[in-house]
């Protein structure tokens, strides 16, 4: 089958094709409803009773299993083998998830590398040590998703069916999982603070090894500015001036692309250049009053 969500998943981060590998797809999958699964160290089991379509939970349509009671373990394995191109020795194997509900514990090759709590927020662990260029690897995810008091549960039932604004619950992987290979010193993660009053955009960047960061804007494939700073790593600052001001306002984006190059690694971003305030009960876009009149829009989608 194609991949689902094919799309490389940070888009203010984007790297190209040859540096990562969509993990999206068929896995094995295995219901734990007696949580005894690390007793019977599920990860050695020769085969699963199951197959399941990630990103997409075991509740839903489009895993392949649409199993709607409660779940409180479950788990995942499948194979990867990495490129001959994913040199160690000259750079760093990231294994990320978007997503996993609840909890969960994380094994590459029968070695857990880690574990991650929390069902709505993305995780990495780094896999450089246990992996190897042109070798099959196992990768195996225990999820266990508890519906009580302690944990977030969102919009989840208590209660078998869909009640009201609560919806049948969302058990395990259900954002992309992916592998990728970033040169030692790269770029970690960027935040964009507007200044359009002094057109310009300041940039703070959270980085690995010592460089020089890089930032090129473009407005509709125009060069709009270049700038540079050193940093000996953790974090950079830069400060970019745009040679033209063009401000995101309500029905009107105007983006700009914006690239970054940190030694060997390039990543691909954008930013809109708008400044918001308060003045009084008005709240200002741009300087310029704009009345809210807000409608909440929620969904639940039980395909996916």
């Amino acid at each position: 089958m194609s991949i689902p969500r094919p799309e490389y998943p940070r888009p203010t981060l984007v790297r190209g094709d040859e540096s990562w590998i969509n993990l999206n797809g068929t896995w094995e999958f295995a219901f734990d409803f007696g949580n005894s699964g690390r007793e019977r160290k599920m990860w050695e089991a020769p085969k699963y009773e199951r197959e399941i379509v990630v990103p997409f939970v075991p509740e839903s349509k489009l895993s392949g299993i649409e199993y709607v009671d409660f779940i409180p373990a479950c788990w995942y394995r499948r194979t990867v083998t990495l490129p001959e191109g994913w040199d160690k020795a000259a750079g760093r194997i990231l294994l990320h998830f978007g997503a996993v509900d609840q909890s969960c514990r994380v094994l590459v090759n029968d070695r857990e590398v880690g574990g991650h709590e929390g069902g709505y927020t993305p995780f990495t662990f780094d896999v450089t040590d246990l992996t190897e260029a042109g070798i099959e690897h196992t990768l195996t995810v225990r999820c266990e998703d508890r519906l009580d008091f302690d944990q977030p549960r969102g919009k989840q039932s208590w209660y078998y069916y869909s009640q009201g604004c609560e919806y049948t619950r969302t058990t395990g992987i259900w954002q992309t999982v992916w592998l990728e290979h970033r040169p030692d010193s790269h770029i970690k993660a960027v935040k964009y603070y507007p200044d359009p009053e002094n057109g310009k955009v300041d940039i703070h960047a959270t980085v690995t090894g010592c460089g020089t960061l890089t930032a090129e804007a473009y407005y509709e494939g125009k060069p709009m500015g270049t700038a540079q700073a050193k940093t000996g790593g953790s974090t950079v600052h830069v400060s970019l001036p745009l040679d033209e001001v063009h401000l995101w306002e309500v029905g009107k984006g105007r983006l700009y692309d914006l690239v970054l190059t940190y030694g060997e690694d390039r990543v691909e971003s954008y930013f809109g250049l708008r400044s918001i305030r308060f003045d009084g009960m008005k709240f200002l876009l741009n300087g310029k009053s704009v009345f809210q009149r807000l409608v909440l829009d929620q969904g639940f989608y039980p395909d996916g």
